[in-house]
């Protein structure tokens, strides 16, 4: 069996960070085959939790960066994101499905995330996310 690969990032907390997740994606498609059926799943998901950890996580601090780590096996691909916030309760996240949270702003990327990838994991209060995508 072949061992895993790990790439690691590290982005600015900064709105144009989103540019370069979006290039490195692209590359991590090339380089480790990432099927197509599955790439814009991996794309939308990834750049909107690196855009959480920017805005939400961050806080847009120039001070503080974001670590993006990338890990490829035979069966699956694993991204982590992590920020330098306070952290929160994923669990307090209000579902935007139901008719009450229509209209709120809140859960809409967390959603998505859980939607388009086959596992997220919040671990370290939220700060950080691991998101895992079956080949």
């Amino acid at each position: 069996m072949a061992s895993a690969q790990i790439q690691k990032y590290r982005l600015e907390s900064q709105i144009d960070s989103l540019a370069k997740v979006e290039q490195i994606i692209e590359e991590l498609k090339e380089l480790h085959r990432i099927p197509e059926d599955i790439y814009g799943n991996i794309l939308v998901t990834i750049t909107e939790a690196v855009n959480n950890a920017i805005r939400h996580g961050n806080k847009l601090d120039p001070n503080k960066v974001v670590d993006f780590s990338f890990e490829s096996t035979e069966k699956e691909f694993t991204f982590k994101i992590q920020d330098r916030g306070t952290g929160f309760d994923p669990d307090s996240i209000p579902d935007p499905t139901l008719p009450e949270n229509i209209d709120k702003p809140d859960g809409r990327g967390i959603f998505i995330m859980k939607n388009l990838s086959d596992e997220v994991k919040f671990e370290d209060e939220g700060r950080r996310v691991e998101i895992i995508f079956n080949r």
